[in-house]
């Protein structure tokens, strides 16, 4: 991820103001960030990683990582989780704040309660609804998938 201000470079090679979309952090604000681009709808992920690394299920929208900018990122840490997956947390509060998968690379997921309000997003998918916790309820509105659903 991009830790230069929102800014980009214009045809003529100077740094111009890019808007920014959205800006979010963990709980104790040792990460901060903004996005200067389009935020994919919010997916729920019912995995069982996702669920350990939540407590709950992840519920997360997505941008491209050329997007995200950090206003403070000294407590930002990976976890490896695998060879082509992995989660950043904070690593003063805990906040589970990004998903990044090598198959997406030019992609980050972003943890929806993450972002400050009123984000504009909408709920629209569900994966992995076969691995959710006995105790969740479903939601029977959005689309659902026992699995998951390539793209993301």
């Amino acid at each position: 991820m991009a830790s230069d201000p929102a800014a980009a470079s214009s045809s003529a090679g100077r740094l111009v103001d890019r808007a920014v979309r959205a800006t979010g952090g963990c709980a104790c604000g040792g990460v901060r960030y903004r996005i200067t681009g389009h935020l994919r709808d919010v997916v729920h992920c019912h995995c069982e990683p996702c669920r350990r690394i939540t407590g709950h299920h992840m519920a997360a929208t997505a941008a491209l990582r050329s997007d995200v900018q950090f206003e403070s990122e000294d407590s930002l840490r990976w976890y490896q989780r695998t060879d082509t997956v992995r989660y950043g947390f904070c690593s003063t509060c805990g906040a589970t704040l990004f998903w990044e998968a090598a198959d997406k690379a030019d992609m980050v997921s972003i943890a929806g309660g993450t972002l400050d309000q009123p984000t504009g997003l909408t709920t629209v998918l569900a994966i992995w609804a076969d691995a959710a916790s006995d105790y969740h309820c479903l939601d029977d509105t959005i689309e659902t998938y026992g699995v998951d659903r390539s793209g993301y």
